[in-house]
């Protein structure tokens, strides 16, 4: 299996997300575009508050695996493997294309809303592999005075940033750490069993935080 490190941001660096609304919105979209099948009802009214979408799962065909997520204002990441051939590409297509139509709609803009084509890396290393999870899961502690040096291991108020971390809804760390947010988005197994106690890990990674060996391959 191969794993990638995908990300996009908004054009000019825009703001891709500007409330509760839009965050669920591409949630939706991670779950409804899984799908080899046509995303029929994409336009449809659906809950915000949704949790848990695995009654709508029977007869569906994902072509992608998300083992990691994270949306921030201006851009997101997924740590993604396939499923079908070509999955990633194809998965990548309807979330952009689809997610786009909706923001352009809503608020009755044109033109390109992510700049240019979607940056995919192979997790191709031990190192990067054993980092990748944690980094996408920290992206949110940019947020928090006082955690936002975090890349370079530069942290003056943990509670904060463990704090954040608890309480940050729009990424896959709630799920990994047993409290249920959209499990239906993401799997799990295969990193809780590579990496053990994704929130203990988390957690002790915050104290030793080193990206030096490769900084080269993060999407920044």
């Amino acid at each position: 299996m191969e794993l990638f490190h995908v990300l996009n941001r908004g054009v000019e660096k825009r703001d891709l997300f500007t409330n509760t609304s839009n965050y669920a919105r591409f949630v939706h979209d991670m779950y409804e575009f899984n799908d080899s099948s046509p995303a029929l009802n994409a336009g449809r009214a659906f809950d915000t508050n949704m949790i848990d979408l695995r009654n709508q799962s029977l007869g569906r065909e994902q072509i992608v695996d998300i083992h990691g997520w994270c949306l921030m204002k201006n851009h997101y990441h997924l740590l993604l493997s396939e499923c079908t051939d070509g999955g990633i590409t194809k998965f990548l297509r309807k979330l952009n294309v689809g997610y786009a139509n909706y923001f352009n709609d809503k608020y009755k803009r044109s033109g390109a809303l992510f700049q240019g084509r979607t940056k995919k890396i192979l997790i191709g290393s031990d190192a990067h592999f054993l980092h990748i999870l944690h980094y996408i899961h920290l992206n949110p502690l940019d947020y928090v005075k006082g955690a936002q040096g975090w890349r370079a291991g530069h942290i003056s108020n943990s509670a904060a940033a463990r704090k954040q971390l608890e309480e940050y809804r729009w990424s896959s760390y709630a799920d990994y750490c047993g409290r249920k947010n959209f499990p239906s988005i993401v799997t799990t197994d295969f990193m809780r069993e590579s990496l053990g106690n994704i929130e203990k890990q988390t957690l002790a990674y915050l104290n030793e935080i080193d990206v030096t060996d490769i900084h080269s391959f993060l999407l920044e």
